[in-house]
């Protein structure tokens, strides 16, 4: 395919990702949070022993400072606890506290539904393309950036 054709298929994908990203921010927002922050209320809502924050950070891609800033906050209010890893200590284990639960309950689930109400109108053969073309998009993705030079 030429190139002009694909660039505007790009232009086209990228105006629906970040679509679909300001829909998240400005939930967020209303919420008083980051994107980023309702992404790590997200994981920590569906690991419910709790998970590391090292698989916080591989699952969005972020540092761990970033990630620490963010537990940090959490932290800070009340919302979370960190527990030391027993087979890593050098990982912490991020829960909710009672008042976390309290708190993250009105905003993850609604969050959540929503995200399951939306692919719902998609059929089952839709919702099988649509995941496939984006998981191969995405390793296409990934593998480019990472063959860029940095200078």
């Amino acid at each position: 395919m030429e190139r002009e054709k694909l660039r505007t298929y790009v232009n086209q994908y990228c105006v629906l990702r970040d679509v679909q990203f300001a829909a998240y921010e400005m939930y967020a927002r209303k919420h008083g949070l980051t994107a980023k922050e309702l992404f790590v209320l997200d994981i920590i809502w569906f690991a419910p022993e709790g998970c590391l924050q090292s698989e916080i950070c591989r699952r969005l891609s972020a540092t761990k400072q970033t990630i620490s800033a963010i537990i940090k906050k959490f932290l800070k209010q009340g919302y979370v606890t960190l527990t030391e890893s027993e087979t890593d200590r050098r990982n912490k284990i991020v829960r909710f506290t009672d008042a976390g639960r309290e708190y993250v309950k009105n905003i993850i689930p609604p969050a959540a539904a929503a995200e399951i109400e939306a692919m719902g109108e998609l059929s089952e053969e839709e919702i099988a393309r649509l995941v496939q073309l984006t998981d191969v998009f995405s390793h296409y993705m990934k593998e480019k950036f990472d063959e860029i030079k940095v200078r």
